[in-house]
């Protein structure tokens, strides 16, 4: 996941700090002592006198007290820059005067930002981290104002009037910052602004309260441990019981994914099923009706048709038109697969539960069954063949060797948890200085536990026409083993891991010359394709041997034939899965596409229609708990899917008989990562294919490797 939306030179090559080592088979055995010796050695670094990161504005360690300061000389000089830009009369307007000092101001001011920001995601101190959301609270509200400038939006319009243009990034930048403008109503009448403020007060509320109510929901149900046959005892321990001695089955997501995927009782199923696509359902389908029809009329207020249209309109899908066309093609194209799925697990269910109807319910449960069944995996094993050590120096050897990098870890650098390792990132060519990257592996009280990467400094460039150096830092949620044995990850963990370290590389190779371009700083529908590129990797097997080897003799990395069951069942029963969360993205374009749709109706439906028909369960609508249209991706579910897709056809198409080749990694490094956002993505996309793009290859990969 992207936890900073806005984000990002050369530097004389200073004295090499120690290298990370990045070594498989025999020589693994010496980056094992070379990690212990690590390991021993971080335990002393705090207490040595810490290192600056030459080039890094960003500040580590700040107090409560320094952080509300800095937050509040953060807010005067913005305010100072946007009234400068406000008193420039209208026909004095320049490059310089106008679009220069609000840019310089995006590229100074967000690593001081995050420098407020940060501490409430990492810090152990309580204190810290409610000043670090203050902090935060009162740079959105001053972000806020800055954007309903009526004063500085004059301004830059004139500029635009002008078509004095400094080239074609200044010039995307510019209409950005008018787009922006206008998306918050300041080309319009102050009456209607004010109807907008109004509209947008009551679309966060409901949102809020929509949120709340499946927060605040404390719903159970109650069965024997025979009713819940085939769940785990370690699971069953972790379950309340009743006065009566059942088990209490909250309908939180953890619970119910864990019956529909564990649970041998069919009736039990299809119980926890009904009553998780019911949950909150009175609270909230009324709720998410009101919602779609403000969001409705705040669009229509903007000029647009409907709330699809002015979500979509910014992203690289551009109209809800195309969106609804994507998905029917993937739809479409996989119905086939599906189909054959569908068929192999009915006759599952017909062998082990004779006659009874396959429902949506059984989904879960069959294909896990299935996939036990045809796979010789088994996690908990495959678990001891990825020690956290052995994986990074894994990662670290993979994408230095495709994307012409080398990374180096700093001695003694300014951290806030021991934990904490900082690397220096070079071109491997050149010896040119990329960035820096913070990786804050463990988990521990107060830090957020979530996975994801946070920009800290972009690379955009500064007043003195130099890039400033990237500073990113990825967060993951492992658990650290106390007893001193090594770290092992789930398979899962190290997929995920491999994802946002995609998001690393993406944010250090990215050269785009405005703030709001570089970093993470892409089209929405086109920053997780770098991401989900990487996970590829991972299901390749000689890729795979570079980042495994059992933990007790790391000589041994997984077998061939391991690496060829974990890529079948990456994609086992796929199109059927997909066709659900094609089922989700067409229910959300939908309700945001037109006026009064009748949300229980349209999903009754689609359900049949998407899922080879399979009805919904009766008196359900996951509508009622579908936190994605509520708040976040209203009008934009599918773009997981959308990059997804690219980044599929990019891996076939580029990657994937060389997965090692860095002539095509740096193609790709230079075509589709240091643009950044400074392009606009289907251009860079088809620079690097030849070729507009295709779905073909993201279908052809699950076809080709179904049961």
């Amino acid at each position: 996941m992207t936890e900073s939306e806005g984000n990002r030179e050369k530097m004389p090559r200073k004295k090499r700090e120690r290298n990370l080592i990045a070594f498989t088979g025999g020589a693994a055995l010496l980056a094992l002592a070379v990690n212990i010796g690590i390991a021993a050695y971080n335990s002393h670094k705090l207490k040595k006198k810490k290192k600056d990161l030459p080039g890094s504005n960003f500040r580590v360690n700040l107090s409560a007290s320094e952080i509300l300061k800095l937050a509040d000389r953060i807010i005067a000089k913005s305010k100072e820059v946007h009234d400068l830009v406000a008193s420039v009369p209208l026909d004095k307007v320049a490059y310089t005067n106008t679009i220069s000092p609000l840019a310089e101001l995006e590229a100074q001011q967000f690593s001081l930002v995050q420098s407020c920001v940060l501490p409430k995601l990492v810090s152990a101190s309580d204190d810290v981290r409610k000043a670090s959301s203050e902090a935060e609270r009162r740079i959105d509200a001053h972000v806020l104002i800055c954007r309903k400038r009526e004063d500085v939006y004059r301004v830059v319009r004139a500029f635009v009037s002008k078509g004095e243009w400094m080239n074609a990034e200044a010039k995307r930048y510019v209409l950005c910052l008018v787009r922006d403008f206008e998306r918050n109503g300041l080309n319009l009448t102050s009456t209607k602004r004010e109807e907008m403020q109004r509209l947008r007060t009551q679309i966060d509320d409901l949102s809020f309260r929509y949120i709340q109510n499946l927060n605040d929901d404390n719903t159970f149900l109650l069965f024997s441990e025979a009713e819940l046959a085939g769940l785990p005892a370690e699971f069953l321990k972790t379950l309340n019981k009743a006065a009566n001695g059942k088990f209490k089955v909250t309908l939180r997501s953890h619970h119910v994914a864990a019956v529909l995927e564990l649970c041998k009782v069919g009736k039990t199923r299809k119980m926890v099923a009904v009553s998780y696509g019911k949950r909150c359902g009175d609270a909230n389908l009324p709720v998410l009706e009101d919602l779609v029809q403000l969001r409705h009329k705040l669009a229509r207020i903007l000029g647009y048709s409907n709330y699809a249209e002015y979500a979509v309109d910014p992203r690289m899908a551009k109209t809800p038109s195309k969106v609804f066309e994507f998905l029917e093609d993937i739809s479409s194209s996989l119905t086939d697969l599906a189909t054959k799925e569908l068929k192999i697990l009915k006759d599952l269910k017909k062998k082990e539960e004779g006659e009874l109807p396959f429902g949506i319910e059984d989904l879960l449960y069959y294909v896990k069954k299935v996939q036990e069944q045809e796979f010789d995996v088994d996690f908990g094993v495959l678990k001891q063949y990825f020690p956290v050590n052995l994986v990074l120096s894994g990662i670290f050897k993979i994408v230095q060797d495709l994307f012409g990098l080398r990374f180096e870890e700093i001695e003694d650098p300014k951290i806030w948890h021991s934990d904490v390792r900082v690397f220096s990132v070079f071109d491997s060519s050149s010896s040119e200085l990329m960035g820096y990257f913070y990786l804050d592996m463990y988990k521990r009280e107060g830090k957020y536990n979530h996975t994801c990467v946070v920009g800290l400094q972009n690379g955009s460039l500064s007043s003195s026409s130099a890039h400033q150096i990237p500073v990113v830092l990825l967060i993951s949620q492992f658990q650290k083993d106390v007893r001193g044995h090594p770290t092992l990850l789930r398979f899962s963990e190290v997929v995920n891991f491999f994802h946002e370290f995609g998001h690393v590389v993406q944010y250090v190779c990215n050269r785009a010359s405005f703030a709001r371009f570089s970093g993470l700083g892409y089209d929405p529908d086109f920053v997780e394709v770098p991401a989900q590129l990487l996970e590829n990797w991972c299901y390749e097997t000689s890729s795979s041997k570079l980042i495994s080897g059992f933990y007790q003799d790391i000589t041994r990395p997984i077998k061939d034939e391991i690496c060829k069951s974990l890529k079948r069942w990456r994609y086992s029963f796929s199109a059927l899965k997909l066709k659900q969360e094609i089922l989700y993205c067409l229910f959300d374009q939908i309700i945001h596409s037109a006026d009064n749709v009748d949300i229980v109706e349209l999903f009754k439906h689609l359900h049949p229609k998407i899922l080879l028909g399979l009805p919904v369960l009766e008196g359900t609508n996951p509508a009622s708990r579908f936190r994605c249209s509520a708040i976040g991706y209203e009008a934009a579910c599918y773009s997981r899917i959308w990059s997804e897709v690219f980044a599929a056809d990019i891996f076939s198409s580029k990657f994937s008989n060389t997965i090692s080749d860095q002539y095509v990694g740096m193609q790709f490094r230079n075509t589709i990562l240091a643009p950044g956002g400074a392009k606009e993505p289907i251009e860079v996309l088809s620079d690097f294919l030849g070729r507009e793009p295709s779905i073909q290859a993201f279908v052809d990969a699950r076809a080709e490797f179904s049961l």
